[in-house]
C-alpha cells in the first residue's frame, strides 16, 4: 500500500492538480512537481505535451494503468460506434474497481484495485478478484458478507469528500451498488478537467 500512497500523491504533485479531489494531497500545499526540478519554472506545453498530459491525468486518475491497459480500453473505445472519447470515459467507469469506488466501498481508485483484487466483492453474487472487470448495466456489486464490517469499509462511507454518481445506485445498509448505466463524460464527477478529446488526439497521431 504504501508504494502506491506514493505513487498516488507523486501523480497529483506532477500534474500540479489535485485530480482527485482528496483532502491530503500535496497540491494542496506544493504546486510545484517532485523531484530537484520539481520548481523550475513551467514552459508552455506543446499541442503533443498538452495531449500527453491528457492521458497521464486520465490514466493516473483510474489507479496509475499501465500504458498497455489504457490502450487496450482506448482500441475498445475506438471500435464501438459514437464519441471515442465518450467511450473511453464509458469503459473506464465500467472497470470494477472504478465502481466500488464510486459507490464509496472503499476511499481510493488504489484501495478499490486492493480490496477487489483480495476477494471482498461479489458481483451478480459470484466473487469477482479482477479490478479490470467490465461490468454491464444491471449488474449488481456487493461487498463480501465478512468484509463489511472492515473499517476502511465504513469509513468510505462516511467521507463527505464525494457523493455517489446518479449512473450507480447504492445502498450502503446492504452494501451492494447497481451499475444503472455508462456514464458519459459530463456524468462522471472528476475533481479536475478531463480531456479525453485530447487523448484521442495523442492516440491519432503517435
Amino acid at each position: 500500500m504504501t508504494k502506491r500512497t506514493t505513487a498516488k500523491y507523486k501523480i497529483d504533485r506532477r500534474m500540479g492538480e489535485n485530480i482527485w479531489g482528496r483532502a491530503k494531497s500535496p497540491v494542496n500545499r506544493r504546486e510545484y512537481g517532485p523531484g530537484q526540478h520539481g520548481q523550475r519554472r513551467k514552459g508552455k506545453l506543446s499541442d503533443f505535451g498538452l495531449q500527453l498530459r491528457a492521458k497521464q491525468k486520465l490514466k493516473g486518475y483510474y489507479g496509475d494503468l499501465t500504458e498497455k491497459q489504457f490502450r487496450r480500453i482506448y482500441g475498445d473505445a475506438e471500435r464501438v460506434k459514437g464519441d471515442t472519447g465518450e467511450n473511453l470515459i464509458g469503459l473506464l467507469e465500467r472497470r470494477l474497481d472504478a465502481v466500488v469506488y464510486r459507490a464509496k466501498f472503499v476511499p481510493t481508485v488504489f484501495a478499490a484495485r486492493q480490496f477487489v483484487n483480495h476477494g471482498h466483492v461479489l458481483v451478480n453474487g459470484k466473487r469477482v478478484n479482477i479490478p479490470s472487470y467490465r461490468v454491464k448495466e444491471g449488474d449488481v456489486i456487493e461487498v463480501r458478507e465478512k468484509s463489511k464490517q472492515m473499517a476502511a469499509v465504513l469509513e468510505a462511507v462516511q467521507l463527505p469528500e464525494r457523493d455517489v454518481p446518479d449512473y450507480i445506485e447504492a445502498d450502503h445498509n446492504k452494501m451492494t451498488a447497481t451499475f444503472v448505466r455508462a456514464p458519459g463524460l459530463s456524468d462522471v464527477p472528476y475533481p479536475v478537467l478531463m480531456e479525453p478529446n485530447l487523448v484521442v488526439e495523442f492516440y491519432a497521431k503517435n
